[in-house]
Parts: C-alpha cells; sequence; structure tokens
C-alpha cells in the first residue's frame, strides 16, 4: 500500500519538477522542436497511448481475469500496472512538451494528471477493490 502511493506521488513530483526545471530556465525547453516528423510520430504514439490508458486503467479492474486474480492476492501487481499506465504517459508527455514545445503533449499531460485523481491508492479504496465481487 505505501509502495503505491509513494509511486503515485513520486510520478507527480517528478513531473511538477520538471515544469519547475524547465520554467526556471535550468533546462532549456524547445530543444526538439525543429524535428517536426519526429515530432509528429511521438506526438501520435502518445496521444494513441493517452487515449487508450485512461479507460483502461480507471476500469481495469471491472474485467473478470483482473478480478479473479485480485482474488488470487495479486492486488499490488495490478495495482502498480494501473497506476503505471498513467504516470509513465504523464511523465513523458510532460517532457515531451518542454522538449518539442508542442501544446498537445500539455493537455495529454494535463488530462493524465487528472485521471490520476480517479485512482488514487487510499485505504478504503484498496479495501473496495480487494473484495470485489
Amino acid at each position: 500500500m505505501n509502495m503505491i502511493k509513494t509511486i503515485y506521488w513520486m510520478s507527480i513530483a517528478v513531473s511538477v519538477l520538471m515544469v519547475i526545471t524547465f520554467e526556471a530556465g535550468i533546462l532549456e525547453p524547445g530543444c526538439g522542436a525543429g524535428d517536426v516528423e519526429t515530432q509528429f510520430i511521438v506526438v501520435s504514439l502518445l496521444e494513441l497511448a493517452t487515449v487508450c490508458a485512461v479507460p483502461l486503467a480507471i476500469r481495469l479492474f471491472r474485467f473478470r481475469r483482473v478480478r479473479g486474480e485480485i482474488k488470487a492476492g495479486h492486488y499490488l501487481r495490478w495495482a502498480l500496472a494501473r497506476l503505471f499506465m498513467l504516470a509513465a504517459p504523464l511523465v513523458a508527455n510532460t517532457l515531451l512538451y518542454y522538449i518539442y514545445m508542442n501544446v498537445a503533449f500539455g493537455y495529454m499531460a494535463i488530462i493524465l494528471l487528472i485521471s490520476m485523481v480517479f485512482i488514487y491508492p487510499s485505504g478504503s479504496r484498496v479495501n473496495r477493490e480487494t473484495s470485489i465481487e
């Protein structure tokens, strides 16, 4: 439980730290803005990843196979999988926003940050999710 909360808050902290670092001028934003071909591919891939990850992460524990594994005692594995579905693209979108200075990455990072609220690993959520019928 504590490990899940730590990873949850660390992913948000890493994203906020990147924002502070780039906005303070410690790192130079826009270093990849001239490479439009690579930028197009990366934007397309992360848009696809974000659009797929958000609903999947929020509804993950409704799948029969996942519920069966949770009942078998594998809650931590699935909780971490759900968390990484949102945390990894959040950090990637935040970094890529500053590399390419493309607002699409910023919007996706905001969507993922808002979506993280719906999977916050509170004690009552863990109790509710481990007792899924």
